[in-house]
């Protein structure tokens, strides 16, 4: 009997997985094999750049990369003859080795998967499969064995903290919310992920909806809550279809809805769809959100497990904090308070990406350094160029500088030197960024995202943009610097939500540890990475030149001109700095300063 699981997370689908499902069900009909091969559509297996992905089981046999052409030889070789398409398997990103199993890859050897200990393995559509794997115990086990104030310590002892950014001690939240005397109480999971380049909360849901289902009843009978609502954008189709398949299979098994496991308990799970406002992703714009209101933050206090939604006791935590407490759960507070470090306990979930070898999801325990991250897990930077900063925690985020490589990587670590984990995006820089450029990017970001409610960050960000626009276009002055400087604190100090608050973090770290760079675009106007337009020329090496005319040809100003067979030049004047012939050049001869 054999098991091939294919992934069907965003990632796969885009690179056409349900092809290669389609094509292999033809397939498995032809060869008469309906009774002896399964085939399960999974979530995300981590490895994204080399999807679609295909593993066999028994031997765990890992293809990469598989399109409809290989199904019939893979079929063939494999599930009729019992031999791996050994050409068709996948190879290492660097070494370009054969990888015999999906687990023997680099990518996995320092992970340890707790959130992600199922996606990638069962059919997310599929109750049932959840259920093989310990899938609802964890709340058996609540609803049986435990009261609501068993199952709050049992979280505070484990030390779990949020997973969205602020890192609040989970426990300590649900326990507020526990002493609140009320007769309506609210659970809601914050799926409005946000920052560029993140995607660790669409690809639980994505890979294992059920685990979120179980998690918000165990918070709703820790706190008293019989209400709770999934708050997704809805630009992640696939999540959403698969949340709304968990549903509806959770209530036809009784465990969701009145009287759960015939414990007295009741608890009812909702949907709600987010038009994919950053802002709403802090807890009190996106309970506005969920009241039909508009997404925008008031003051806290009152924080929400006093009056959050509705005006009523919430608890808000986001899909991989909720992930881990089924776990928890089931293997007890030691057990999970062992991984990671003091202060930061269990795995943490990051987006890899960027100018690294291998990109994808890798959960790792906390206090893992960010050199293990960058150089085994990721295989490091490519082609031969060198490490020069990790951005994390998206636009409310900062950036880590070579000098900090070994830094390990949790909470207070990366506070302590301006940046923050954040929800878990992990963006790889080389020395071809420019760190001015990549603060004005999450900048753009961050103005075009502000609620308008408050004018520092309604006005404070956008004069800090524009002040960054004068710098990367050679327009600024050291007094314009020490003064967008100040704006940073005013903005962080006196905005209303965590939105402003942190908006000037990526300009803060940058200047922190590359301040250099930013009076070189003043003093010298000059880009080192040759980004900035701007501050770029180019120009025509004559010893290398040899007067073929492609650079001429791609030109769209005619500002390069020459005979062919003769030297060509770039007049300076006429140049939009497109960089349109740097890239034509086969010869080298353009340069880029």
């Amino acid at each position: 009997m054999y098991s091939v699981l294919v992934c069907g997370g965003t990632g796969c689908t885009s690179s056409g997985s349900q092809k290669i499902i389609d094509t292999l069900q033809d397939e498995i009909k032809k060869h008469e094999l309906e009774g002896t091969v399964n085939v399960v559509k999974t979530g995300c297996f981590g490895l994204c750049e080399l999807g679609p992905i295909m593993i066999v089981y028994p031997g765990g046999y890992f293809y990469s990369q598989v399109n409809p052409e290989n199904i019939p030889e893979i079929v063939q070789k494999h599930l009729v003859s019992g031999e791996p398409a050994k050409k068709l398997l996948s190879k290492d990103t660097i070494s370009g080795d054969k990888i015999t199993s999906l687990y023997d890859t680099p990518f996995y050897k320092k992970q340890m998967r707790v959130a992600l200990k199922n996606c990638g393995v069962i059919c997310p559509e599929n109750i049932e499969e959840y259920i093989a794997m310990d899938g609802y115990f964890a709340l058996n086990k609540v609803l049986t064995e435990l009261t609501p104030m068993d199952v709050i310590e049992t979280i505070k002892g484990s030390g779990l903290r949020g997973r969205g950014g602020g890192g609040f001690l989970t426990g300590e939240k649900w326990e507020l919310a526990a002493k609140e005397k009320s007769k309506q109480k609210y659970v809601c999971c914050n799926a409005d992920e946000g920052d560029p380049g993140a995607f660790m909360d669409r690809s639980l849901l994505e890979g294992d909806p059920h685990v979120v289902l179980e998690a918000m009843a165990i918070a709703g009978y820790a706190i008293g809550a019989s209400q709770g609502y999934i708050y997704v954008r809805a630009e992640y189709p696939v999540a959403v279809h698969r949340l709304q398949i968990a549903l509806r299979q959770a209530y036809e098994y009784g465990l969701l809805g009145k009287d759960i496991l015939s414990s007295g308990f009741d608890f009812d799970l909702e949907i709600r769809l987010g038009a994919g406002a950053f802002v709403c992703g802090e807890e009190t714009a996106l309970m506005a959100s969920i009241e039909g209101k508009r997404g925008e933050p008031r003051p806290r206090p009152p924080f929400p497990t006093l009056r959050g939604l509705f005006g009523a006791p919430t608890v808000l935590n986001n899909v991989e904090t909720y992930a881990n407490v089924p776990k928890i759960i089931l293997n007890g507070a030691d057990w999970f308070s062992s991984i990671g470090t003091e202060r930061s306990k269990g795995t943490k979930v990051f987006a890899l990406g960027g100018k690294i070898n291998r990109t994808g999801l890798v959960e790792i325990p906390m206090g893992t350094t960010l050199r293990e991250i960058v150089e085994e897990i990721g295989g490091g930077i490519p082609d031969g160029k060198k490490f020069k900063a990790a951005q994390t925690g998206g636009p409310s985020g900062g950036c880590i500088p070579q000098s900090h490589l070994d830094i390990k990587m949790d909470y207070d670590n990366l506070l302590e030197i301006g940046s923050m984990i954040g929800s878990g995006g992990l963006i790889i820089m080389d020395e071809s960024t420019c760190m001015v450029d990549i603060a004005k990017f999450f900048l753009e970001f961050t103005v075009d995202e502000s609620c308008g409610k408050c004018t520092p960050c309604r006005v404070g960000t956008k004069r800090l943009l524009e002040m960054l626009q004068d710098i990367s276009e050679g327009k600024a002055t050291m007094e314009k610097l020490a003064e967008m400087e100040d704006l940073c604190h005013y903005i962080e100090e006196t905005s209303l939500c965590g939105l402003g608050q942190t908006a000037p973090n990526p300009v803060l770290s940058t200047l922190r540890y590359f301040r250099e760079e930013y009076i070189e675009h003043i003093e010298e106007h000059r880009c080192r990475a040759g980004v900035c337009k701007a501050m770029t020329k180019y120009a025509i090496d004559p010893q290398k030149c040899v007067g073929c005319s492609a650079c001429s040809k791609v030109c769209p100003v005619n500002a390069i001109s020459g005979e062919v067979g003769r030297k060509f030049k770039i007049d300076p004047a006429k140049c939009i700095k497109c960089g349109a012939c740097y890239k034509t050049c086969k010869f080298n001869a353009i340069t880029k300063e």
